[in-house]
Formats: structure tokens, sequence, C-alpha cells
């Protein structure tokens, strides 16, 4: 009889290629969604169930040992071969199954994806779906290394190897305290005039940053945060008037006003997946899903 074999936790080898790309186990951890510590326990598990040591520190950064850089070799072949068994199986059973892994943006995740994962989750109870919130370039690079499945992200997006379907358009709008006085026509220069919120980073602040620079205004910030409910919530306190991705404005609070900015400005959003990604039927229900977004 064969001796047995160490197992070999998938979660914990995708944990192990993060900590090598990025070299460092709390830049592994932020895209992971996880804490460092768990970062640290899930490598130890690993090098437990294979017997030997996978990652040494050399000053601050974390390299693969000689065991690590063999192991590393393996992890694409590996997570290829699990998926192709999944859509095997899948297939076979015509259940759309398995887990899938999705990123994408805060504002989309708030907003767009919860009745698109309640109609999967209703019309699919055996998918297993995990959403991850970055930012479209960390995103990205994530479904480039397989670490993501699939991506709803904001355009504009580039690489060779990811096919980009753009699904919809999302038009910026102003939002602004019921009380306050505004122009008929919301353009940069009138806002250079009033307190203004903005986002704190990301692609929605350069989207508005491009947009206030082109109207020839400089706009400094009364307040900048990381969360759209936030700056919502301010905004209708009275602390300002703030620029906010369409989608997130659609059912707006009654002691805010919503009015359309001048030019008008508008973002693209799109489905980011590998060109040889392996759809299984469960992957291929969550892309004909995200396509179908308007």
């Amino acid at each position: 009889m064969k001796s047995p074999t160490p197992g070999l936790n998938l979660n914990y080898l995708r944990t192990f290629v993060s900590v090598v790309e990025l070299g460092s186990f709390s830049a592994a951890a932020q895209r992971l969604d996880l804490t460092q510590p768990a970062v640290s326990q899930q490598i130890r598990q690993l090098e437990r169930s294979l017997g030997t040591t996978l990652l040494e520190r050399v000053g601050r950064q974390a390299r693969a040992t000689a065991a690590g850089a063999e192991l590393l070799a393996h992890a694409g072949t590996i997570d290829s071969a699990v998926e192709a068994a999944v859509e095997a199986v899948t297939r076979r059973s015509g259940v759309a199954a398995g887990p899938v892994r999705i990123g994408t943006g805060a504002t989309a995740c708030i907003f767009l994806l919860p009745p698109l994962l309640k109609d999967l989750r209703q019309r699919h109870p055996d998918l297993e779906i995990a959403v991850t919130v970055g930012n479209t370039a960390d995103i990205v690079k994530a479904v480039e290394d397989n670490l993501l499945d699939i991506a709803l992200v904001t355009l504009p997006v580039t690489g060779r190897s990811l096919h980009i379907t753009p699904v919809m358009e999302d038009e910026f709008l102003l939002i602004a305290p019921a009380g306050m006085a505004l122009p008929a026509r919301i353009t940069a220069a009138a806002l250079a005039t009033r307190p203004v919120l903005l986002f704190e980073g990301g692609n929605t602040r350069r989207i508005a940053d491009t947009w206030i620079a082109r109207g020839g205004a400089s706009i400094r910030p009364v307040m900048s945060l990381g969360s759209v409910e936030a700056i919502k919530a301010l905004v209708a306190a009275g602390l300002g008037c703030a620029i906010l991705p369409g989608m997130a404005v659609r059912q707006p609070p009654s002691d805010v006003v919503v009015r359309p900015l001048s030019p008008r400005l508008h973002r693209g959003l799109a489905v980011v997946i590998r060109r040889d990604k392996r759809l299984h039927a469960g992957l291929a229900e969550v892309y004909r899903a995200l396509k179908g977004l308007r």
C-alpha cells in the first residue's frame, strides 16, 4: 500500500503564493482580506502538512526556500487541475455549484451586487460565492494571478491575458443638502465656491479630480472619506456637497437633492476574466449574470 500523501489545503496554497508574489505577510493579508496572524497560521499549517520550511525572511522580505520554489512551480498547475475537476463534475451533474471568487469595488458591492447575488443564490443554492472588495488595480492583478475568478471593475482596464467586457455606464451626480442654494448648471467653477466632500482615493476620486481640473477649477475638499455611505450621511447633515457615482444615489435620502453635472460625467464598468479561464457551470452562471448588469 502506498504511504499517505501529505494533505494540501488549497486555500493555504493560495495564501503561500500571495506571500511569495508580494514578498510580505501583511501585503498578502490585505490582498486576501485576512489578518496577518491568520496568514502566518496558514503558512505554518501548510509547512507542517508538507514537513518542510517553505518561506524564509531576508530582512523585511519573505522569500521562498528551495522547497517553497518547487511548490510555487506547481501551484498554477494544481489550481488549474482543481478547476478542471470541478468543471467536469458540475458538467456531468448539470448543477451550478462550487466556489466562485468575485472581485469588485466597494460601491458596486454595496449598490449593484446584492440583488444579483440574491438571484444567483435563489436559482443555484449550491453555489459558493466569495466577494473580495478592493481598488481596480489590485482586483485586476488578483484576476491575472488567478486568485480571483472574475471581477466587476471600473474602466479603463488593460491586460493581454484578460477578456474585458464593458457592461454599463454609471453617471456621476452631485448630491447636496436640501437647503443649499445651487446654480442651474453644476460646473466645477460653481462647486469651487461651496464646501465639497470628496472620496479619499481610488478611481472615484481620480474621475472627480479629472472633471474638476478640466473645468478649470481647484477644489480643496472640506473633508475626504473612504466611504460613500459616510459621505452621504455628512451631506445630509449639511456639511457640504459631493460628487458620487449614480448607482450610490438611486434612492437618495429625503434631506438631500441630486443634480447632474455640467458637462456630464460618466464611468464605465466592465467584467474582467482571464482568457484561459475554464468556465465550470457555477462560474458560467456568475459570468452571465454580471454581463447582464445594466
